[in-house]
């Protein structure tokens, strides 16, 4: 359940900063990035920040 929350919440974000980046400013296509970033981070260390925010803060089950 919760990798299913983590990878909606991370292609909402993706979305919403290119939009962000063609009707505000291109800055917004850092977001993306850091999104990117994350992402790859987590896959090569198997840890992922939204995971512990899920688990520890909204005490989402797996």
């Amino acid at each position: 359940m919760r990798e299913r929350m983590i990878r909606a919440i991370a292609g909402t974000i993706v979305l919403i900063s290119v939009l962000l980046a063609f009707y505000v400013n291109m800055n917004w296509l850092l977001l993306t990035a850091f999104v990117g970033a994350n992402l790859l981070q987590s896959s090569i260390s198997k840890w992922c920040l939204m995971d512990d925010i899920l688990r520890k803060v909204f005490k989402v089950k797996s």
